[in-house]
């Protein structure tokens, strides 16, 4: 699980830095899944201590579903954005979108190994 930690964390930075470049860098929160990201990132590394382990994957849980919860909202607006409607700001709406699914794959993977770690074996 800590290489797709890892993963995750990547993949969160250069959505967030792929954000502000496009949006032309003019707004600071186009930076907010590379502010996830790093310290997912920082944890994925960390996890590969094994006594740490547990502790850093708890602590990338936290901040996945925080990220989630915190993007979902622009999800909701890609519905209307997919049906043509008119948003504020697509660009964000996109990115918002993209981190909130992220995010619940990460959480969705995390549990199936949190489970599986427990399951006796056969």
């Amino acid at each position: 699980m800590t290489k797709t930690t890892i993963g995750f964390g990547v993949v969160l930075i250069l959505l967030g830095l792929g954000g502000y470049v496009l949006s032309g860098g003019v707004s600071i929160t186009a930076l907010i899944p590379a502010f996830f990201g790093l310290p997912i990132l920082i944890l994925g590394v960390v996890a590969q201590r094994g006594h740490l382990q547990r502790f850093s994957l708890y602590g990338v849980l936290v901040l996945a579903v925080l990220g989630f919860l915190g993007s979902i909202r622009g999800s909701i607006k890609l519905f209307s954005l997919m049906d043509g409607g008119d948003v504020a700001r697509p660009l964000a709406v996109l990115v918002q979108s993209v981190m909130a699914i992220t995010c619940l794959v990460y959480i969705a993977l995390w549990i199936k190994a949190f489970i599986d770690e427990r399951r006796p074996e056969k």
